[in-house]
């Protein structure tokens, strides 16, 4: 009994600080999971953004004007690859949390030997990934369609990254907070879609009244949306430089809420 006491501590890391290999291992498991069904979470979400494209290319054809400079169909194409980048990053940590809490396996993470910040970190890098991966597909499949100009890769890595970390740290909380699917589906109807389509994915800003564009200025789906364009372009219409600092604050405070919550246990403790 002695020497039990003396080989095992209850509560003592024996692997450092961090626990790279299950944060690994929780990271590859994530990334498994929408790999293993990649027709509903990366080629689905390609044909939609294809359908879109195709019927508003049809419908306005040559008659609509420029946008910021450039042809309508460019300015568009941006905004549709950063709303499927956003919808998607949420729904995977969001779809992670509650399978788990239905399923009743959430337990095996809850009791692995990782922290909340590797938990959180692992499922949300996954979400990004994900994205990352939607964003890459897309743009070479539309540059067989479309002739696409980059302007400044940096802008567009940035903001993509900081659009998927916002949303995959969202999806977390969702998660976390969900009891069903019918409540991730209304946060994802009533928030993330919405704010998607109102944020100058398919517009500029500039056409809305003085009172809407001022919301716009807040609302950060905006700042995801044009910083992202702003790479393929080299237009915008807002400030890329407040929409850095402005996501790169928000994707701190989502991200440090999840790891709370998590580290507390809410409706995954009893």
């Amino acid at each position: 009994m002695v020497e039990i006491q003396k080989n095992y501590q209850i509560g003592v890391r024996r692997f450092g600080y961090v626990n790279y290999i299950g944060m690994w291992s929780l990271y590859k498991k994530e990334v498994l999971r929408f790999l293993n069904v990649i027709g509903q979470t990366i080629l689905g979400p390609i044909m939609t953004s294809a359908l879109f494209l195709l019927v508003i290319s049809l419908a306005i054809g040559d008659s609509r004007s420029e946008v910021l400079g450039v042809p309508y169909i460019n300015f568009l194409l941006p905004g549709l690859i950063a709303m499927q980048v956003i919808g998607q990053a949420f729904s995977h940590s969001s779809s992670s949390l509650l399978m788990g809490k239905v399923m009743g396996n959430i337990v095996d993470t809850i009791s692995a030997p990782l922290s909340a910040v590797e938990v959180t970190f692992a499922i949300v890098f996954a979400a990004v990934t994900r994205s990352l991966i939607i964003a890459f597909v897309s743009v070479v499949l539309f540059s067989l369609w479309i002739e696409i100009n980059f302007q400044n890769f940096f802008f567009i890595i940035i903001y993509l990254f900081l659009s998927s970390f916002i949303l995959g740290a969202c999806g977390f909380i969702t998660g976390l907070w969900a009891e069903k699917f019918d409540h991730m589906s209304s946060v994802t109807n009533f928030f993330i879609v919405p704010l998607s389509f109102l944020s100058g994915t398919f517009y500029s800003v500039e056409r809305l009244p003085q009172f809407l564009q001022l919301i716009s200025e807040y609302n950060p789906f905006f700042y995801m949306i044009d910083g992202f364009r702003y790479g393929f372009i080299g237009k915008s219409d807002g400030s890329i430089t407040f929409g850095l600092i402005y996501l790169s604050i928000i994707s701190v405070v989502i991200w440090y809420a999840s790891y709370y919550l998590y580290k507390k246990g809410y409706k995954i403790k009893s």
